[in-house]
């Protein structure tokens, strides 16, 4: 690439002298002058600009080349690169209390992530590989054939560790997840090395990459949304049917209030027939003479 941006400078300053050159006889000095001072000035902008771009052009492929040396060469820091960008993919997908990072299970294990989900299925493990220096080696010699069985090795100790160690019958879910941070790896293993893919699904682990857990993820959260809808309407019915309970009882209490005040109206008007046939008697003994 620098050599490319060397090259279109030298080009540039070829066409900028052919045109001095080619300018006809006869024209003002002066102004002659002054158009060179011009394009002087606009050359040395671009050449300016192409030396800052060639010099951040280096700084980048110098960047890539470190980063792929420390990938290369360190297994940690590729583990690391692996789990951020699991964790990345998670946290920006899934709600904050579906899924923990680095949770300690009862079984001492510790898994790069748990996505929570209700049992059946339960746990669902996703924990993070990334064969680079075998699959480096296979794709980068002049003999493939020689390091693919170790590569194929190297993919089916991670399928064993993660299907004996994170699905556990009646505490995680049935099947497990290994993150592949790579899309090239992903689409090698499933172009090339159909035999691992169906020893993984045997195995009940399924290989993701970036993508395809985009896509995973993306479905669980539409699972755990309607199972979530569903509990909500589960609790709305409950509720409902209470309330339709209690208004029951409350038509109820409220007819045996009616006849209660019924048959208070019942009793008062029959006092009060009493008091009408009561009331002339008083009047009679009160008319009475008792001195004669």
């Amino acid at each position: 690439m620098t050599t490319y941006i060397l090259i279109v400078m030298s080009a540039l300053i070829i066409i900028m002298l052919g045109v001095l050159l080619m300018r006809p006889n006869g024209i003002d000095t002066s102004a002659l002058r002054e158009d060179n001072a011009r394009l002087r000035e606009r050359l040395s902008e671009r050449l300016g600009v192409l030396a800052q771009n060639a010099t951040e052009l280096k700084n980048i492929s110098s960047d890539i080349a470190n980063f792929k040396n420390i990938l290369m060469g360190n297994k940690q820091a590729r583990g690391t690169f692996g789990e951020r960008q699991l964790e990345d993919l998670v946290a920006d997908i899934m709600p904050p209390e579906t899924y923990a990072f680095q949770h300690v299970m009862d079984t001492g294990v510790r898994p790069d992530c748990i996505i929570r989900l209700p049992y059946p299925p339960g746990d669902m493990i996703i924990d993070s590989k990334f064969p680079l220096e075998s699959f480096s080696r296979m794709t980068n010699n002049e003999n493939p054939e020689l390091y693919r069985k170790q590569f194929e090795l190297d993919v089916r100790k991670h399928i064993d560790a993660i299907a004996e160690k994170y699905i556990i019958p009646g505490k995680t879910a049935e099947s497990a997840m290994m993150f592949i941070a790579s899309e090239s790896i992903f689409e090698t293993l499933h172009r090339e090395f159909s035999g691992i893919i169906n020893y993984a699904a045997r195995k009940k682990v399924f290989i993701v990459s970036p993508s395809t857990l985009w896509a995973t993820l993306n479905t669980i959260r539409s699972v755990l949304s309607d199972i979530k809808i569903k509990r909500v309407a589960g609790q709305i019915k409950r509720e409902l049917d209470l309330l339709l309970a209690d208004l029951s009882r409350l038509a109820e209490r409220t007819d045996n209030v009616r006849k209660h005040f019924t048959q208070a109206q019942s009793d008062i008007e029959q006092i009060q027939t009493s008091i009408e046939k009561i009331a002339p008697r008083a009047e009679k003994l009160k008319e009475l003479d008792f001195d004669k």
